[in-house]
């Protein structure tokens, strides 16, 4: 494994941890972290179903944990998804200018990748199992609530 490959496994374990933890608490276990310069930025998972929220999925919700950050930042970040995200994760990630998105997986569920290409952002798909199995088994014991997260009847 190359060294780049090391270091978007070992921040993808961060996100993982964080979907985890959303599943634990009865939540759709989709998490990530927003890491720049090798440091963590912030964490977060989809807090939908904990929060009662249409917007607090795992990408947002590690932007919020961010906090406000200059734009140079931003720049330079790398956000880290179990899951391929969404037109909403997306915008928020092309809005701050985040230049690089590594994904977990898109089998489950194929977000707004290719737009994300299209203005610029190097998209990484990882194809990582432990990401697939979480989401399979979330989606085959709760089709309902998974259905409502990615906006489908």
């Amino acid at each position: 494994m190359s060294d780049h490959l090391d270091v978007d496994a070992r921040w993808l374990e961060v996100a993982l941890e964080q979907a985890r933890t959303g599943a634990d608490e009865g939540g759709v276990p989709i998490g990530a972290a927003l890491v720049a310069d090798g440091q963590l930025l912030g964490a977060g998972r989809n807090r939908r179903v904990q929060h009662a929220s249409p917007i607090h999925h795992g990408e947002t919700d590690a932007l919020a944990a961010a906090g406000r950050q200059p734009a140079s930042v931003y720049a330079r970040a790398t956000m880290y998804t179990t899951l391929s995200p969404c037109a909403m994760c997306s915008g928020a990630m092309l809005l701050y200018g985040i230049r690089r998105v590594v994904v977990g997986e898109n089998r489950t569920f194929v977000g707004e990748e290719e737009l994300l290409r299209s203005r610029g952002v190097e998209v990484v798909v990882l194809d990582d199992p432990e990401c697939r199995k979480l989401m399979d088994t979330f989606a085959a014991r709760h089709p309902q609530l998974w259905h409502e997260d990615i906006g489908e009847v």
